[in-house]
């Protein structure tokens, strides 16, 4: 069947097939047309990476980065790279997310800079990932970072990623480009972590972490993609990464994979977007790095 959105015909195929199980791909595609005008003010303008399941979450997908040439020229294309330029797509309507849905793009996932300045990012991103499901030590962690980022004069949002843990996604005006953000982020993930080695690392090698929280970074590096809010997930239930209140991630029966493509509509019915204005509380980096410095001092003598 065909269908209209935003002005542009789309071809929809195969709408009664399996993507999770008891979950169908016309469900998907509803989904993204439905929560298309509170996503895509996170993701318009951004390059823009897939996670694909042609034939559903149990079995093999893959991710997509290059968009095909078969994409219809109105998906705009961000080129991006350092040595090799990808041709990254990008969502500014809900016909794209449509598109996208069609093609089976089960996971989106969104660059932390836009188009106009895509080595500048607005925002930097903490993910706080657990080896196993210790939702309670990621909530305390959570809390304890953003009273860090805190004394260091910033400001922080938090995301529920509808797998194990949560994103802390602190917004930036833009001055600073991803190799003073990823700097800055390592440093303060290292000073958090050494007060609390014992729940907390920064280890790479996953053999290495034990049971502790790891504080990746990693998101911060150019060219590099976070889940994107609102995106749904490729987990039995078809979760979804919600970006959450910080008075909702203290309610003790929390659960980071809490919400799904039905469940979502049902909060955002009783409260708006707790990141409608994270954009605009953007700030620069050179008082918070003033901050870590003197506390790093302090934290030596």
């Amino acid at each position: 069947m065909k269908t209209t959105v935003d002005g542009h015909r789309i071809e929809l195929t195969n709408l009664e097939k399996e993507l999770f199980p008891g979950i169908k791909k016309g469900e998907l595609i509803r989904y993204y047309l439905k929560i298309a005008p509170v996503m895509l003010p996170h993701i318009k303008d951004r390059p823009l990476s897939f996670q694909r399941f042609p034939d559903g979450i149990n079995a093999e997908g893959f991710y997509q980065k290059q968009a095909p040439a078969s994409y219809p020229d109105w998906i705009k294309r961000i080129p991006l790279g350092v040595k090799d330029i990808v041709d990254y797509a990008s969502a500014n309507s809900a016909a794209d997310l449509v598109y996208f849905a069609q093609q089976a793009v089960i996971v989106i996932h969104t660059s932390l800079a836009r188009a106009d300045k895509p080595r500048n990012p607005d925002l930097l991103v903490f993910d706080l990932d657990p080896p196993v499901e210790d939702f309670e030590l990621v909530k305390k962690t959570a809390f304890q970072m953003r009273a860090l980022l805190g004394e260091l004069g910033l400001k922080c949002f938090i995301k529920l990623t509808g797998s194990r843990g949560v994103h802390l996604a602190v917004p930036l005006d833009r001055s600073a480009d991803f190799g003073l953000v990823d700097s800055f982020a390592d440093s303060v993930a290292a000073f958090y972590q050494r007060k609390h080695p014992d729940e907390t690392t920064v280890e790479i090698s996953k053999a290495k972490r034990g049971n502790r929280i790891f504080i990746d970074t990693n998101r911060n590096h150019f060219a590099q993609t976070a889940v994107a809010p609102y995106s749904v997930r490729a987990k039995e239930g078809a979760s979804v990464a919600v970006p959450i209140t910080w008075e909702e991630l203290s309610s003790p029966n929390l659960k980071p994979a809490q919400f799904n493509m039905v469940t979502v509509f049902d909060l955002l019915a009783n409260r708006p977007d707790p990141w409608a204005d994270i954009y605009k509380e953007g700030l620069p980096l050179t008082m918070a790095e003033g901050l870590l410095r003197r506390l790093e001092s302090s934290d030596k003598s």
